[in-house]
């Protein structure tokens, strides 16, 4: 065949795969015309996840007659005045979002311009244009964008359920907002309002603080830091999480460039280094930076979609942004997440001896321990310095019961010799003697000694058991909580969790909405009881974010139960009497894969006798 030009329509048809890969897209780009019209208002309606129906409907300076006609042609915008490419102010530049979205779907667009008297309406289907008609509309544009790839049904293939789809929608619609605090912003799907975000008010960084906690929830907002830095073409602005509020993912790390949301390997690198010293490999910190650039200094015409940029001097912003970053967690060093009680840490020291005081002075039951905290979180133990006197010397003297305070700090917890139903249930692992480090647990066995960690042996039993219940069919044993459990969420993270609530349940973990950004635990599985359940479903559903927010039980079921199991087992730093440790070494005997925990750890370590005697050089 020989060289020929391309149909308009074939032509817009594969521009159009480039720009356009979901409902979301359209979305994005939807949204960023409205915000470059100069909206203030913006209100996004969608239908089987925005493949049916996608109405955008803004109250900008809308378009005349004439404007109309042009704007659906390839490469026709009015964001390039001096056709200056190093110097775009706009989201949009291109000139493709339009052409493209009409080329795939059944579009129409009605538009009135502030100073026109009338409304006018034109429709595309397929990249055939009809003509333009009056119509009515009392300011601004609504764009609708009907049966998505229609044109194009190979695409349809690649989408995922309605459910995913409009949760990529949900997500974008959320970006675009954190970026535009003075922009209202309403989402609604299947006539369901997801997304009710009003125009803040007041300076940049107080209506930001107050768009990023509506966005990525309250905690975010009360446990950040904030971030203002310049160095001659970069400023970079915005609030970073504390230390000890961190994720799973990096997925609630939100990153913009001149008000466009992005996802630069650059910059995320720059985060997790300024985090280094503070922060485990496996966890990640929250964030929402804000990054200005002279548009001289940064490209943004990368990559079709404009999710990437480059900029001129990238070690220049890399460095800004770890030293901003370093900068703010040092004045900052002395704060933790309020998720996080260390009152009882800071305070705790061994008190001045006073002989007058009788010896029978009882420990107060504490919260949860800070090491269970810090365990429990996969993070190092932050630096907390408490300074205290040395008490006054005093002759020594014998106590005829030792301190609880010194038998807490030092905890090697020793019971009475085991009775005879003990000893008769003894199995490969031994008897347990003793408790140390409220972590370990030390067992006797016919050669030698072994070391269990009592958290990681739990975690495997109580995996293997969920596991079991589901595989074979019955009902996982769940336990109504006296009072449900209210948990704050983003609201990505709120669509996440509610998305898979059936296949939650099945697990036994019963979640319900409650409110705009948050969700209500009102059952939990049986063989948690007394998890932090908030913990738990954060990280679900950070997890679910990861999955794509489409999965089936049975491919993810290793993960979830290892996700419920690491929350509800028993925790490093609880103190185990001598029946439920042995209790704990029987289990395990009967346990599949019960030499690691669910991460790959393990869960004891054996010495035999013969190498102890070679330590003493008794051999």
């Amino acid at each position: 065949m020989p060289i020929r030009i391309l149909p308009d329509n074939l032509i817009n048809q594969i521009a159009a795969g480039e720009v356009i890969e979901r409902p979301a897209s359209v979305v994005k780009e939807l949204v960023e015309n409205a915000i470059d019209a100069g909206a203030e208002r913006i209100e996004i309606d969608l239908a089987g996840g925005g493949k049916n129906l996608i109405s955008i409907t803004d109250d900008g300076k809308g378009m005349s007659a004439e404007e109309l006609n042009l704007a659906v042609e390839r490469h026709a915008t009015s964001k390039l005045p001096n056709d200056d490419l190093f110097n775009i102010k706009h989201l949009g530049f291109r000139g493709e979002a339009l052409p493209s979205i009409a080329a795939v779907s059944r579009m129409s667009i009605t538009t009135r311009a502030q100073s026109s008297e009338n409304a006018w309406k034109l429709d595309i289907s397929g990249g055939h244009k009809s003509g333009i008609t009056p119509a009515a509309l009392s300011k601004g544009t609504r764009i609708e964008v009907r049966d998505l790839f229609y044109a194009t049904p190979a695409r349809l293939k690649f989408l995922k359920a309605d459910s995913a789809e409009a949760a990529q929608c949900i997500d974008i619609v959320n970006r675009i907002a954190m970026a535009n605090p003075y922009i209202a912003f309403y989402l609604t799907s299947e006539g369901r309002r997801r997304i009710s975000l009003n125009a803040c008010s007041g300076e940049l960084l107080e209506a930001r603080l107050k768009r990023i906690g509506e966005v990525m929830g309250k905690e975010f907002a009360d446990n950040s830091i904030l971030i203002d830095a310049s160095r001659e073409h970069v400023r970079i602005g915005g609030y970073v999480s504390l230390p000890t509020l961190n994720k799973a993912n990096s997925l609630s790390q939100y990153l913009f460039v001149n008000s466009r949301p992005v996802r630069d390997k650059l910059l995320l690198g720059a985060i997790k280094g300024a985090y280094q010293d503070v922060l485990a490999s496996n966890r990640y910190p929250l964030c929402a930076l804000f990054i200005d650039v002279d548009p001289a200094y940064v490209d943004v015409n990368v990559h079709p979609t404009k999710a990437e940029v480059r900029f001129y001097d990238a070690a220049a912003v890399r460095g800004l942004l770890v030293g901003s970053i370093r900068h703010g967690l040092a004045l900052g060093d002395k704060a933790v997440a309020d998720t996080l009680d260390l009152t009882a840490f800071v305070h705790d020291n061994i008190p001045s001896f006073n002989p007058s005081q009788t010896q029978t002075t009882s420990v107060q039951p504490q919260k949860l321990s800070f090491a269970e905290e810090a365990f429990e979180m996969k993070m190092p133990e932050p630096k907390v310095h408490a300074h205290t006197p040395l008490p006054p010397f005093s002759a020594p003297r014998r106590v005829q019961n030792p301190l609880p305070e010194l038998e807490r700090l030092y905890s090697v917890k020793t019971e009475e010799p085991a009775s005879d139903a003990q000893t008769d249930e003894i199995g490969p692992l031994g008897l347990a003697k003793a408790q140390f480090h409220d972590t370990y647990i030390i067992s006797q066995a016919e050669d030698g000694i072994i070391i269990i960690d009592q958290h990681a042996a739990h975690e495997r039993i109580v995996m293997e058991k969920l596991k079991s219940s589901l595989t074979s069919g019955q009902k996982v044993v769940t336990q109504m909580l006296l009072i449900p459990e209210i948990v704050d969420l983003s609201a990505s993270e709120k669509e996440n969790i509610l998305s898979q609530a059936e296949n939650l349940a099945q697990m036994g973990l019963v979640v319900e909405e409650f409110g705009q950004q948050a969700v209500i635990v009102r059952e939990i599985p049986a063989l948690i009881s007394g998890a932090d359940i908030r913990r738990l479903v954060m990280d679900l559903a950070a997890e679910i974010a990861e999955w794509g927010g489409e999965f089936s039980l049975t491919d993810k079921l290793h993960h979830i139960c290892a996700t419920i199991a690491c929350h509800g087992s028993v925790r490093a730093g609880r103190r185990l009497n001598i029946d439920e440790m042995n209790r704990l070494l029987r289990d395990m005997e009967k346990t599949e894969h019960s030499g690691q925990c669910n991460h790959g750890r393990p869960t004891y370590v054996e010495l035999k006798l013969s190498d102890i005697e070679k330590l003493f050089a008794r051999r």
